[in-house]
């Protein structure tokens, strides 16, 4: 599917509640932003509570900002009780890179426990009110991660960023399959979605205030700019989710993935993905793991 989409072809949400974790910065900014003009209540779960009243004011609208950290769980439990009401839609957007090997709070790896677990839990505790759908933020890198179900932490193999953030990734999509079969075979209204959105200008590669890691960053950023698509032009597969979520349920072998350009299409996910005993696998770990939080 190749015709060209844009999100102002949102169409009108006043009276959708959407919860956006991430949304001070990048994809999540952007689909705030859009969201909010389309008149949709949209609800900041973010980090830094200062920055994301900044941002509420900078988007307009209607808003709310409640503190999130999915590296912390105790965060992740506290957050449903400062949301009152049910939710339309939840959109998992949050990511992180890690600037070195540490774990969270909780005792994960930092990457997996922000991008995955935290994210897991979170939706754990708010599917029974939400409403309509599910949103998964994942990432092309999940085509270049190797799956080590047995040592998900990499507290036996070689860490790396990049190799952390695509394992963390490709977990998140692995769950967003095993979730969507779930929801299917219990019957739900409610729909789970993968969206990717392509290579983004943003601020993920500012991982380290580092002489070096300024540097790469810079230059990520410089390349970005010219040739990646900015913050909107990556909300756009969420937002189209979102639009389209009536008439289509996504194939679970496919994933909403944008062009250069605001234009939206399926597109066929790595290998793994199209194994439905590695998505169970993952998400029975994940349950397990997460025995006071997951049920």
């Amino acid at each position: 599917m190749t015709s060209p989409w844009s999100p102002s072809r949102l169409g009108n949400l006043t009276g959708k509640r959407i919860v956006v974790t991430g949304a001070t910065n990048g994809v999540g900014l952007g689909t705030t932003r859009a969201l909010a003009q389309a008149g949709a209540h949209v609800i900041l779960a973010v980090r830094n509570t200062e920055l994301g009243e900044q941002r509420a004011a900078q988007v307009g609208g209607s808003t709310s900002v409640v503190k999130l950290d999915l590296a912390d769980l105790a965060s992740v439990r506290a957050f449903p009780s400062l949301v009152e009401g049910d939710i339309d839609i939840l959109i998992n957007n949050a990511g992180t890179i890690a600037d070195r090997r540490t774990d969270t709070v909780d005792g994960f790896e930092m990457t997996l426990g922000t991008n995955l677990l935290g994210p897991f839990a979170l939706t754990n505790l708010l599917l029974p009110r939400v409403r309509s759908q599910i949103i998964n933020v994942g990432s092309d890198a999940h085509r270049t991660a190797k799956l080590r179900l047995d040592d998900m932490h990499l507290r036996n193999n070689k860490w790396t960023r990049l190799g952390a953030y695509a394992v963390s990734k490709l977990a998140v999509m692995l769950w967003g399959l095993e979730l969507d079969r779930r929801l299917r075979a219990a019957g739900s209204p409610v729909v789970t979605q993968l969206t990717h959105p392509g290579w983004v200008a943003s601020n993920l590669s500012q991982i380290s205030d580092s002489p070096l890691m300024s540097l790469a960053h810079k230059t990520v950023k410089a390349v970005g700019d010219r040739f990646a698509n900015d913050a909107d032009q990556g909300a756009a597969p969420t937002l189209y989710c979102i639009k389209m979520c009536i008439r289509d349920r996504l194939h679970p072998q496919r994933m909403r993935a944008p062009s250069r350009y605001p234009r939206c299409r399926d597109r066929s996910a790595g290998p793994v993905l199209r194994d439905p005993a590695a998505a169970a696998h993952l998400g029975h770990r994940c349950h397990r793991g997460l025995p006071h939080i997951a049920g």
